[in-house]
């Protein structure tokens, strides 16, 4: 490792023999920021990832350096492309297009956007598989940013990235679901329409399987296309190169599976101010989703030549960037004392503004519960991003408002909602955990309030536990649970929760949504330790 070190020093011109060499260790961010892109503007570095059901949606995170981020905002306050983002229960009345309204939109949402500068304007493109293709524009990466415009209309789009050529002329390049072909459009100036219907540019399924997530770039006359290849799981990082936007393109891998790496692709490049390159992509991590890496980029022939020997690094001396943050950090605890929730949180769909609260009783976070038969279905599920490679997340819950049926508690959000949490019935409100569906009580609440806490292990393994309000004694409650490495796209997040058990999801009877219930928990405070890295 230590020569490894040294190589890259050499490289990338960044050795001191008067000092010793910093460096960075990969994943840079050991969370699900997946299909990732990057831009610099001045001295910041700005990163979009796809966010698929959570609301809201799209974040954007601000680095000095390429190594630490900070979450700066998100582009879309809510999902606004179908009722089902809203996560209405299904019933049997129709919307104005005669469609059936259905309840859920998991693993749809924001796929892999893109992100670009220009004219004085920052441009975000992404696509969600059900209804289009949209762009929003803002002066600041941190927002605020435009609503949403439609680029392109119906479903099986992915994965859109704009160019505006060094004549003004503007382009949109995608794939379609499933993964390819690559589909070019001439695009208006504005960047909110299309010219055309596209034309096909790259399609290899020999060579190029599974083409996808493409950015595209110019660079000493030839226009490249970074795309990954050979799937989320598996596959490498392919560069694609021609004189014409259009094509024809030659391909290369330039990086490889390696070092421990299954799947090292898909992301953005970009340079420093002095000429470094550096490209950032996600490799699939299980419970914990798509972390970020970083990656040296150095180019010959006009090609870029990625990682050492194309196989990605474990570690390097950190960017020439001329800045330095290793303060910053993402966002995590809340004490919920501001007007506002933290970045960091996300719904599980866009929530229903009148049954939650941060001023009803001011310095507390108030869930009002809604019915449903799983927690999956319930709305106004409160998440946040899984950090690795171990989390100790904490909570304390005030009960006094719990009714008759009524779940609350901390959960590990993702396929099978393993959860610890309190249920309330026949009066009484009992120690509860779950996971799958099934229910075991663990024990009985005297008071009326209770700590709970889930230990989120570098195998991946969540061990839940318990402490009655005050006596700083945790419980085991149940024994460890094997989180699920994939949950519709995304890594498992930790969430506070609370609904009303139903015995039925069916549609009720006359139709319209089932009635919001008005049982509450309190929310005192959430927070989060990390260790192992």
């Amino acid at each position: 490792m230590k020569s490894l070190v040294f190589l890259l020093a050499i490289l990338l011109g960044t050795a001191h023999a008067a000092e010793p060499v910093q460096t960075y260790r990969n994943p840079i961010l050991y969370a699900d920021y997946s299909d990732p892109d990057v831009i610099r503007s001045g001295d910041d570095y700005w990163l979009v990832a796809s966010s698929f059901h959570f609301s809201p949606g799209l974040p954007v995170l601000r680095s000095k350096d390429l190594v630490h981020w900070t979450i700066a905002g998100h582009v879309l306050s809510r999902l606004p492309f179908d009722p089902a983002y809203d996560m209405v229960p299904p019933y049997t009345l129709t919307d104005s297009t005669s469609k059936p309204v259905t309840g859920q939109r998991y693993a749809r949402g924001v796929w892999a956007p893109s992100l670009r500068a220009h004219a004085g304007k920052f441009y975000v493109y992404w696509a969600t598989p059900d209804e289009g293709i949209f762009m929003s524009t803002a002066n600041d990466p941190a927002g605020p940013w435009s609503a949403p415009v439609a680029v392109v209309t119906g479903p099986g789009y992915e994965d859109p990235c704009p160019f505006w050529d060094d004549d003004g002329k503007a382009y949109l390049v995608h794939s379609k679901v499933g993964a390819g072909p690559l589909i070019l459009h001439a695009m208006s100036a504005d960047g909110t329409r299309v010219r055309d219907a596209g034309r096909t540019i790259v399609e290899d399924k020999v060579n190029l399987p599974t083409l996808e997530g493409p950015k595209v770039y110019k660079r000493n006359g030839y226009y490249y296309i970074f795309a990954p290849i050979g799937g989320v799981g598996h596959g490498p990082q392919a560069v694609l190169r021609a004189r014409r936007i259009d094509g024809p393109y030659e391909a290369r891998k330039v990086l490889l599976p390696g070092n421990g790496i299954e799947g090292p692709h898909q992301g953005g490049w970009v340079e420093t101010p002095s000429g470094q390159g550096w490209f950032i992509h996600f490799n699939r991590t299980g419970a914990f989703g798509r972390v970020a890496h970083l990656q040296p980029v150095v180019w010959k022939d006009d090609w870029p030549e990625m990682g050492q020997a194309g196989l990605p690094v474990l570690e390097g001396p950190v960017p020439d960037t001329g800045r330095s943050a290793p303060a910053d950090r993402l966002q995590d605890s809340d004490e919920f004392a501001a007007p506002a929730l933290g970045l960091q949180w996300s719904w599980n769909h866009n929530p229903d503004d009148a049954h939650w609260s941060l001023a009803q009783r001011p310095g507390y976070l108030r869930l009002q519960a809604n019915e449903a038969k799983y927690l999956v279905g319930a709305r106004n599920v409160l998440t946040q991003i899984l950090q690795g490679p171990a989390s100790e997340i904490t909570t304390r819950l005030e009960l006094q408002g719990l009714g008759e049926r009524q779940r609350a508690g901390l959960v590990l959000f993702g396929v099978g909602v393993p959860w610890v949490g309190v249920v309330h019935e026949d009066g009484k409100d009992y120690v509860t955990v779950a996971n799958g569906g099934v229910e075991t009580r663990v024990g009985k609440v005297d008071g009326k309030a209770i700590v709970l806490r889930a230990a989120v292990a570098e195998d991946q393994t969540v061990r839940f536990s318990y402490a009655r309000d005050g006596s700083g004694d945790f419980h085991a409650a149940g024994t460890p649970v094997k989180l699920a490495p994939f949950s519709w796209w995304k890594g498992s997040r930790p969430a506070v929760f609370t609904w009303i058990k139903a015995d039925t999801d069916a549609p009720r009877e006359g139709g319209g949504p089932r009635p919001i219930v008005r049982d509450y928990v309190d929310v005192d405070w959430f927070r989060v330790t990390r260790s192992g890295r």
